[in-house]
């Protein structure tokens, strides 16, 4: 844990002692807002420099967006909590030589969309308009977070021809308990905080817990499924990748990693051509859609 991380924690459960209620609060605050608005790295201005940019709006806030090529094939790329679309920027060069049209964005509170944070409906908002505007996608590629999103989206009518999760979140549960443990915040305020989630966050929504899975209704997503989940990946545990593997069964096939985490295997040559190469493949290919293996 690093020193912010230890103070937050020393702060919230001394504050729990007095008051369950406002250390839930504060534990909220945290929760919900990303950490500052990700910057473009160097390495990725040659690619975004190309990209044609809009805007969309959800929620009051301005989401900015980045497309490339002719519109024909268009391969939507999702990004995750506290990331941006150009983190995306070597898929969307490999794609966009493939004769593909990579599309992005960067979500509500991150790159350089407005507000100061988001949720996973607002992330489905912007993928269905970006779906209403390029049409159906050749595929879905999503990164973390943007993977639970991405499932919620494609159950609710976005049309995909096939999906690629990287170091995906598999339940919003998940990410709840992980935040949560990082802070070893006390059973007290664990509730507090679920509480104010589903009636702050969510208030017009049930169940969220099992409907915004990856895996809740597998039968509603048909599209073949590429899964690449790193060994050492300090964020999401590999047992996440496994949950999607047996939920959508030989729909689904699975690569590992080794020693890239969380964020490096996004910027990893060998993942790149490995999801682009499952992108572009000939759908009528024998043997491509089944099976796992180590890289």
């Amino acid at each position: 844990m690093d020193a912010t991380a230890a103070v937050v924690r020393t702060a919230i459960n001394s504050t729990s002692c007095v008051s369950e209620r406002l250390a839930g609060k504060g534990a909220f605050g945290l929760f919900r807002n990303p950490m500052g608005h990700s910057k473009l790295r160097p390495s990725e201005h040659p690619v975004m420099e190309r990209a044609r940019t809009g805007r969309l709006e959800v929620h009051g806030k301005s989401v900015a967006t980045y497309h490339w090529g002719s519109g024909e094939r268009p391969v939507l790329l999702v990004h995750g909590w506290e990331s941006r679309g150009s983190r995306f920027s070597a898929f969307a060069a490999a794609l966009l030589e493939r004769g593909y049209s990579p599309v992005t964005f960067d979500a509500p509170g991150h790159g350089e969309s407005t507000g100061k944070t988001t949720t996973i409906l607002e992330y489905r908002d912007v993928i269905t308009q970006l779906h209403a505007e390029h049409g159906d996608f050749e595929a879905v590629v999503a990164h973390s977070l943007g993977a639970t999103a991405s499932f919620f989206a494609l159950r609710q009518g976005v049309r995909a021809g096939r999906v690629s999760v990287i170091g995906g979140v598999v339940d919003f549960d998940y990410v709840v308990e992980a935040f949560c443990s990082k802070l070893g915040l006390r059973e007290q305020v664990r509730a507090e905080l679920r509480g104010r989630i589903e009636h702050e966050l969510f208030p017009q929504e049930a169940d969220i817990w099992s409907r915004f899975s990856v895996v809740h209704e597998p039968e509603r997503v048909s599209a073949p499924i590429l899964v690449v989940q790193d060994e050492n990946d300090d964020m999401v545990r590999p047992e996440q990748a496994l949950r999607i593997t047996a939920a959508y069964g030989d729909q689904a096939r699975l690569v590992t990693t080794r020693r890239l985490g969380h964020r490096r295997i996004l910027a990893d040559a060998a993942v790149v051509t490995e999801v682009v190469d499952f992108v572009t493949a000939d759908p009528s290919a024998a043997g491509t859609e089944a099976g796992a293996r180590t890289r």
